[in-house]
């Protein structure tokens, strides 16, 4: 799990790195540092989305995953749970915005998901060690806007792609292309919602539409299992 460890490591080390710049820059400066996470973010989410949309083989998929992954979400309060833990480490602070940004951010990913069975199958490190410069970058400007509360997010990471590590040998067959062309879909759409919540355009409740990165798979092995 070495690609793991220095995908979480970096991630760590960004975030020591990026709270330490929050320290010594004024408040306008934050704004800009807000204002530019917000943009990227945006930027990123659009990116997936007009990335996978063209290769889905499934058009309405994406809508249905959002809409019941949004009822589980609402049903079992998500943000509220979220927003109660990690307030408890951070209060009156929007720490809670950016650290669903980045769990999203470093977690819903390709890389982040074909590394660790790549990984744990070939030995091959290459897609962790290139995702863990990747989300180094991100967590110096994440926690040069929202604070050392993003390094919480390395944990998330380690645990996400720990399990997919340990797992791998099962999941595998069944991460086709279509699969995570459906999910890089959905996970484009939660990334732009978070971007858009950032800059205040509208603010969604984006933790309670994670569940919606569930649906795909149990979607895609459905069909495949009626031959569709």
């Amino acid at each position: 799990m070495i690609g793991t460890i220095a995908n979480a490591g970096t991630i760590l080390l960004g975030s020591v790195v990026g709270s330490a710049l929050k320290k010594g820059i004024g408040e306008k400066y934050q704004s800009i540092m807000m204002d530019s996470m917000g943009l990227a973010a945006t930027a990123l989410g659009i990116n997936s989305i007009v990335g996978a949309m063209p290769q889905s083989m499934y058009h309405v998929l994406f809508i249905v995953s959002l809409a019941l992954g949004g009822l589980i979400g609402t049903r079992l309060s998500l943000d509220t749970a979220f927003d109660r833990l990690v307030s408890r480490f951070s209060k009156g602070s929007n720490l809670a915005k950016g650290l669903s940004t980045a769990i999203l951010l470093y977690c819903a990913g390709t890389l982040s998901i074909l590394g660790p069975i790549e990984s744990a199958l070939n030995g091959n490190h290459t897609y962790l060690f290139t995702n863990a410069i990747l989300d180094g970058i991100t967590s110096v400007v994440l926690s040069s806007t929202f604070g050392l509360g993003i390094a919480i997010a390395a944990g998330v990471l380690f645990c996400w792609q720990g399990s997919i590590y340990l797992l791998a040998n099962l999941i595998a067959p069944h991460l086709t292309p279509d699969l995570l062309t459906e999910i890089s879909l959905v996970g484009g759409v939660l990334i732009l919602s978070s971007g858009l919540s950032i800059l205040n355009i509208k603010q969604f409740k984006t933790l309670n539409l994670l569940p919606a990165l569930l649906v795909p798979p149990a979607a895609v092995g459905l069909l495949s299992l009626l031959g569709v």
